[in-house]
Formats: structure tokens, sequence, C-alpha cells
């Protein structure tokens, strides 16, 4: 019995020791929070009776190199309700039907969901916002916001682009310069009881947004629009798939117009352009499945969207003569008097190559060779240079690289590897068929060719500038001197403006201005489809080059020939910007 007792003391002290061990250590890790962690939920009490908003900043402007806005921002509103708050939800939901056109069974839904804030529509005209505000019931928010604008429409739209719900960048310079454009939001923070409603006569605090940056492009309204113009009354004539045309600076690679047309509406970038209205109409007889629709359907937006001059790659034809011709100057095998017998084709190992003039040309010296862009003496020249002194001038010229234009999306060359170029490869290569490039890519190369020998780095933005016009940052491009010798450039320009002023070019030619150009006529793939490509590329003046273009027709109908309708066309466009400039 005693031994039960001196047991039961020593339990009890046990226990007792216990409880006093299990107080300690609460009181050192009350201890603990309260004077080593106090700071810490301190921040974590007040974010859990504050509610947080965020307020959107205004997304920088783009503009063309002198001023004018070519992206915008319009304010909307965007409509929330907070759960906790509506002490009336019938007349919320009858509101909210009435201004917003939206259903009440899933405005019900919206209203009574227990979440913190239920956001019901953005991008609401803030006409509507205003109203929407006026009726004062209590859990419903209008939160001004900014939604992209775009001034001119579809003016350039495949290179300015667009952006998404979320005001962030899609395509084009939207997307490539977002980091510029986007800005910092805002917040706005409520404070609000352990319910989540928030208290009257307590302030609310704010973070305000920073705008974005102003983006400068050099692009030029005036000759965008004389572009457009131009490509699109062509486009109407011919019946062709689509028409570009790119109008660049050569010494510098400033782009002052990319046009692509069709081009699309930019302020509504998901209604598909009339041309592929029709195509989805007749996709939908042939396919039934709604998922299928839907595929090509978004298929159909992406072809829309895409910008042939930078994202599409083709045989550029006898445009790529002046590329044999500046290599062949340049290695001293031919002079402009050199002499060259046509008879209307020509035999490369077990290949016959047919001139365009059928009966041949007869003795021509290499000026009037090129100015009548004479198959057979180019696959001669072509042969006479050799397939690694070709390769090394088409990767001097820019050819076998991308251009590095600052819009996303740009494609590559498409050509042999060199150890697969046989005799027949180099001949076609050597007036411009086999393989394929970009629009931009020629028109670089060409530059460079008539430039004096730079290679330079096609862009279309020049300066950021804050939101109030102050320049934060000029931007710089690569340029590559001395590609060619200055000597060679200047008899390319001599050529090319005889090809205008006498040549297959003459339509390029504009009065009062002297121009140098080259035409193109090239059979699309598979061979005898009878259909083309038509391309001219045109530069004035021919002394000191301060604008070059180039127009693509893809497959025009009836008369094909560069020469005939792409050369008009930069005719027609430099007779209108060339006093301008």
């Amino acid at each position: 019995m005693e031994t039960f007792k001196v047991y039961n003391k020593k339990a009890h002290m046990i226990i007792f020791a216990g409880y006093i061990l299990g107080l300690l250590v609460i009181c050192i890790r009350l201890a603990y929070l309260m004077i080593f962690r106090a700071d810490y939920y301190g921040e974590e009490a007040i974010k859990v009776q504050e509610r947080e908003r965020t307020i959107k900043a205004a997304r920088g402007l783009i503009v063309d190199r002198n001023g004018t806005v070519l992206g915008d921002n319009k304010t909307v509103c965007t409509v929330s309700v907070v759960h906790n708050q509506i002490k009336e939800p019938e007349k919320v939901i009858e509101m909210l039907h009435k201004e917003l056109g939206i259903s009440e069974d899933e405005l019900t839904d919206k209203v009574l969901k227990l979440s913190l804030r239920e956001k019901i529509k953005s991008n609401v005209d803030k006409e509507v916002g205003d109203r929407i505000r006026s009726y004062d019931l209590d859990g419903v928010k209008v939160d001004e916001d900014y939604k992209r604008y775009y001034p001119y429409g579809s003016l350039a739209s495949k290179v300015i682009g667009f952006t998404g719900a979320d005001n962030q960048g899609i395509i084009g310079l939207e997307v490539e310069y977002e980091k510029y454009l986007s800005g910092d939001a805002g917040k706005i923070l409520t404070v609000t009881d352990a319910r989540g409603i928030e208290l009257e006569g307590v302030a609310e605090s704010r973070i305000e947004p920073v705008n974005g940056d102003t983006l400068v492009t050099t692009i030029d309204v005036n000759i965008q629009k004389y572009a457009t113009q131009a490509a699109e009354k062509v486009l109407e004539t011919k019946q062709a798939n689509y028409v570009s045309i790119i109008v660049m600076n050569p010494n510098n690679g400033e782009i002052y117009a990319m046009v692509n047309v069709p081009e699309f509406d930019l302020n509504d970038p998901y209604t598909l352009i009339a041309p592929n209205k029709k195509k989805t109409e007749d996709k939908k007889e042939d396919k039934a499945a709604e998922d299928q629709e839907t595929a090509s359907q978004q298929d159909l937006l992406n072809k829309m969207w895409r910008n042939n001059c930078i994202n599409d790659t083709y045989e550029p034809g006898s445009t790529f003569k002046i590329v044999t011709a500046a290599a062949a100057l340049e290695e001293g095998l031919v002079s402009l008097e050199t002499p060259f017998h046509c008879p209307g084709y020509c035999i490369v190992d077990d290949r016959r190559i047919r001139c365009h003039k059928v009966n041949g040309h007869g003795s021509e010296d290499f000026l009037h060779a090129t100015m009548n862009s004479c198959n057979p003496v180019f696959v001669s020249v072509g042969l006479s240079v050799g397939k690694e002194n070709y390769y090394k001038y088409m990767d001097r010229l820019g050819i076998l690289e991308k251009t590095g234009v600052d819009v996303p999306g740009e494609a590559g060359t498409i050509v042999h590897k060199i150890e697969d170029v046989g005799n027949v490869e180099l001949a076609t290569m050597s007036f411009g068929q086999s393989f394929q490039i970009t629009p931009l890519q020629l028109l670089r190369t060409a530059s460079a060719i008539i430039n004096g020998g730079n290679l330079v780095t096609p862009h279309f933005a020049s300066a950021i500038q804050d939101y109030e016009g102050n320049i934060k940052e000029t931007l710089t491009y690569e340029t590559e001197v001395g590609v060619i010798s200055k000597e060679t450039s200047d008899t390319m320009r001599y050529i090319m403006g005889m090809v205008v002023s006498e040549g297959g070019g003459t339509k390029g030619a504009v009065e009062g201005y002297s121009v140098g150009g080259k035409t193109a006529t090239s059979e699309k793939l598979p061979r005898g489809n009878g259909k083309y490509i038509s391309s001219f590329i045109g530069f004035a003046p021919v002394e000191d080059p301060q604008v070059i273009a180039i127009c693509i027709i893809d497959e025009p109908v009836g008369i094909y020939y560069g020469g005939t309708i792409a050369a008009p066309v930069i005719q027609e466009l430099y007779d209108n910007i060339l006093p301008y400039l």
C-alpha cells in the first residue's frame, strides 16, 4: 500500500511537470510569434482585411515617324460584383441584364456565386459603365480600363498587330515590343471586415499604374496609304491571291511602308475578311463536325494575319539575277561589254533550259543580257562563278540568314546544301529558281547591291518615348559594311537604271526621276500549273538611292509578266511618294 502511494505521487509529479513543460513551450512560441514574427503576421492580418483590385495601365502608343498615332487607347470599363456586399441581388440582376444584355440565368449564377469578386463583363463602353455606376447598388463595382484602338483600321494591320482581351500583344509590333508598351498595373486596396464587407469611412489606398512607353516607328502613314492604294488596285484588277509591297530606305533599313492586301480590321481582328469568309462557308458544306469547323476557322484567321512579306517564302525568279550579276562583276568574270550569244535555250547536263524569248536574243553583251533578262546568259555566268563563290556571295549579301527584322515569325531561306548543288541546281539558282526567300530578304540584298555595298538591318522601331513624349531610348541596328565593292555597286546601279530606261522594266519609269530596277515572272511549283508570281524591284534616284521598293503579285489572272503588271505598281507608287519624299 505504501509503495502504491509513492508510485501515485511520482505519477502526479510527472504529469504536473508535463503540464509545466507544455505551458513553457506555448509561452516560448507565443513570445516568438509576438516579438520576432509580429511584423509578418501584422502584414498578413492587413491582407485578410484588405480587398485588392487591379488598375490597368494605359498601353503605350504606337506612332509613325511623324508622330501620327497608329495604336491608341480607348477608355472602357470592367463590371464586377462582390457577393458579400450585395444587399438586393434581384435588383442587381435586373439592372445588369438591362444594361449589359447578359441573360438573367448567367447573371444569377455569377451574382449568387460565393467568391471574393466575380467579373461580369470587361471592355464595356464608358457610357454604359457610368450608367451602371449611377444606380449606386451595393456590391456592384465599375472599374475604368483601357481597350486598344487603331485609328486607321486596317492600315498596316499585319505589321502593327493587335492585342487580346487582357491587352497583351498578339502579333506584329504589339507583341514584339510588349515589354515597352505594356506598362505596370496599379492597385486599389479596400479595407473590409471579417465577412469581406467594405468598411464605411475608411479611405482606399492606391498604388497608381505606370503607363506604357510610346513606340516610335519608321512607318510613314502617307507612304503606307499610297502603297496600300496601289496594291488594292492591282489586287482587284488582276484578281490575285494577295499583293505585297515594301518601301524602305536602302541606306539604313528604315521601313516606310509594308503592305499585305487584303488587310484585316485591327479593331475587329477575329472577323474574317471577305475572301476567307467564302472559303469558310464552302468548308461548312464539306465538314459537318463542329470541331473541324472550329479548327478550319482558326487556320483561316492565322492565314489572314500572316505577313507575306516576312512569314512566307517564294522563288524570286529574275529579280535574283542581280545577285548573279554582282557576284560575277565582283569576281572580275564579266564586264558590261562581255559578249554572249543566246539561241533561245542552253543545255546543262541533261537539262534543256529555255529563254523567255523562244527564238533567242542572238548576240548581246552582258549589259543587254541583263536588260533583256536572258536566262541562257545568266546560266553561263552562274556556272562560271561556281557554287563555292556563289554561296559566298549569297552569304555576304544576307541570303543565307534571316534579316533580323523586328517583327516575330520571320521565315528563313529554303536552299540546297552546297554539297547537294550540281550544275543543274547552280544553273537554275542563277536566274532565281530552285530555292525560296522572303520578299524582305530580297529587298535587303538589293539594298546592299545598290547602296555602295552595305548590308543593313530592316526595321520598324526607331525610338522609345515615355508617355509624355520624352525619348528614353534610341534604337540602333547593325550594318555590315563592304559586302561588295563600291565599284560593283556603282556598275549594278547603272545596269538596273538601264533596265528601267531601255530594258524590260520601262513601265517602272517615273517622269522627272531616274529609277532603276529589275523585273521577274516566276512560275510556282509544280511547274506547268499555270500559276505565277509577278514582281518588280525599283529604287530611286539611280545616282544616289534614297528609296527602294518591291511589289509581289501572287497568281494574277490574265497577263502575268512582272514588267507588265508589277512594274506599273511601283511606277504609280513612286509617282506619288518621290515628290513627297
